[in-house]
């Protein structure tokens, strides 16, 4: 497979679960999709409506509170989006269409590893058309409060993400994760890394209508001093390496793979999506680059499909 071209499924494959805040039922069925389409999610399931189609794009985000949601709430929209988007970025897959018949993405363990094992089991093509990049040539930044997120250009090619977190808890503290974006390495060091909530929180994320569907099945638990799960973590900083994780899947609504650098501190899905908003504010901010043929790529690289993913056509 080379990286210089786009992708999108062998075959479809089929999950089922349900939603982490909704607690509501759904199966999703991902379909391979042609060239330049990116990733459109199929709403099913809509009383007396059609199916709506919905583009993985920023400009659909409706909501950023403890999930990302696209779509229009009162007529169709898809929650939790971000586990998906960034198990199809982590492994280069530029083209799906996301057929889903409830209200939001089933959680699945909390993670990305079921998308990615799912996604591994049909496997990738590769498509005639070349992938275009989103290139940063000049830095965006937005801060609120101590919280900053910022996207710089970069001399390496490729996308690197430096997130920071820092929480008043010593279960968590103050961690940080730099991470090259690649798939055998976003396979094995960031897909595995679960959502995680303070019991608490609960009871009011309850009364919000949140967490519904929340258990130590999908859910790493902080409680006053320790981890709750009898499991306990599947890496010492699981914390940050799930806040790489949503970036990931969030900055993938950008609609290219992006070729510079993010940066973030005390971030979340709200500050994500703002940094894209901020970027795609000026032109003069970025440039859409397509691919240079690559004629005798590394074969390590040809079988990884190692350029991050690219969602949509156009960006507006």
């Amino acid at each position: 497979m080379s990286f210089d071209r786009q992708t999108t499924l062998r075959a479809p494959v089929t999950l089922t679960g349900i939603g982490v805040h909704s607690g509501a039922p759904a199966t999703i069925c991902l379909k391979p999709s042609s060239a330049n389409s990116g990733v459109v999610f199929l709403r099913k399931g809509l009383d007396a409506e059609p199916a709506q189609l919905i583009h993985a794009k920023h400009t659909k985000v409706s909501a950023t509170e403890l999930c990302t949601v696209i779509g229009d709430k009162a007529s169709a929209s898809v929650a939790t989006i971000e586990h998906l988007m960034s198990a199809c970025a982590g492994l280069g897959l530029d083209n799906v269409l996301v057929e889903i018949d409830g209200p939001e993405m089933p959680i699945m363990d909390g993670s990305a590893t079921e998308f990615v094992n799912a996604i591994e089991s049909v496997g990738v093509t590769t498509l005639q058309a070349a992938r275009r990049y989103l290139k940063i040539l000049q830095a965006v930044r937005i801060e609120h409060g101590r919280a900053f997120a910022e996207l710089l250009p970069s001399d390496q090619e490729g996308f690197r993400l430096d997130v920071e977190i820092d929480f008043d808890t010593t279960v968590i503290g103050r961690q940080r994760k730099v991470f090259d974006l690649e798939p055998v390495a976003y396979a094995r060091e960031i897909s595995r890394a679960r959502t995680f909530g303070f019991m608490r929180d609960v009871e009011q994320l309850w009364k919000a209508g949140f967490a519904l569907g929340a258990s130590l099945d999908n859910t790493v638990a902080i409680g006053d001093d320790k981890v709750i799960n009898p499991e306990g973590l599947r890496y010492a900083d699981e914390f940050v390496r799930h806040k790489v994780l949503d970036a990931i899947g969030d900055l993938a609504l950008a609609g290219y793979p992006i070729q510079g650098e993010f940066r973030s501190y005390c971030g979340g899905h709200r500050m994500n999506v703002r940094i894209l908003e901020a970027l795609f504010a000026d032109r003069a901010n970025y440039a859409i680059v397509e691919a240079e043929p690559v004629y005798a790529a590394p074969r390590a690289v040809q079988m990884a499909a190692a350029a991050p993913a690219a969602f949509a056509p156009d960006l507006h």
